[in-house]
């Protein structure tokens, strides 16, 4: 909990130490507490994010798809967890100072607005917003090439056989980041999507000028994208 809220909630300074002191709470960081005997894990503190300080930070891309139990990406054991929010947020200090494991790999952007294209899914016993399968796609994209390879998008793209082409159309419309738009609507075209047909690219933004993503790679001229050869010609190494 953090303590900012049980402040606006009436809980004293003087009545959250003297629940320290009987041990029905102890300090969790610098400024929020927890349950005495409570194990905390990252959602926990995510759900507190959302819920009492009304943060825009969520899971993201491969971490949401992972929650959601997609049966054709499911990392049995992560190395990390990526967490997004709107440009400019901060996460408070006792987030940061956790030693969480998995670690968690944090980036704030304004490529998408906030709210849309989420779901919530049940953790314990509490709710929280993460990405829904289209949006965590959008994510992947956006944190690529560096964060998370163009052919492991492709790969994941392929699973995603049954996203809702009018939620699709609204964050394709709502999304400003030309390079995410771009790859999106072309690894959707590789994988021979059935719901392609149904997205107007008439009303997507899509830019002007060629955009290039991988050095001495393949040319797409129907977007106008220059991309790493081995995702052109379907050669995937261990990833």
């Amino acid at each position: 909990m953090a303590s900012s809220w049980l402040s606006e909630q009436g809980y004293s300074p003087e009545l959250i130490r003297n629940y320290k002191k009987s041990k029905w709470l102890r300090a969790f960081g610098n400024g929020a507490v927890v349950r005495y005997h409570d194990e905390i894990d990252y959602l926990g503190a995510v759900y507190t994010m959302q819920s009492q300080l009304g943060m825009t930070v969520h899971p993201a891309a491969k971490t949401a798809l992972n929650l959601l139990g997609r049966a054709h990406f499911i990392e049995m054991n992560p190395q990390q967890v990526y967490l997004l929010a709107y440009e400019k947020e901060v996460l408070p200090a006792w987030f940061k100072k956790q030693r969480w494991e998995p670690k968690i790999a944090f980036h704030t952007s304004s490529f998408l607005p906030p709210g849309v294209g989420m779901t919530a899914i049940s953790h314990k016993s509490f709710s929280i917003e993460i990405a829904a399968p289209a949006r965590a796609m959008l994510e992947c994209l956006y944190l690529s090439p560096d964060k998370i390879s163009l052919l492991e998008c492709h790969q994941i793209m392929e699973g995603l056989t049954d996203l809702v082409p009018a939620q699709l159309q609204a964050l394709l419309e709502n999304c400003t980041s030309i390079k995410v738009k771009r790859m999106f609507l072309y690894i959707a075209d590789k994988s021979n999507h059935s719901w392609l047909k149904y997205i107007n690219k008439n009303t997507i933004d899509l830019g002007k000028g060629k955009r290039s993503f991988a050095k001495q790679g393949k040319y797409i001229s129907q977007y106008q994208i220059t991309v790493p050869k081995e995702l052109e010609e379907d050669e995937y190494p261990e990833i």
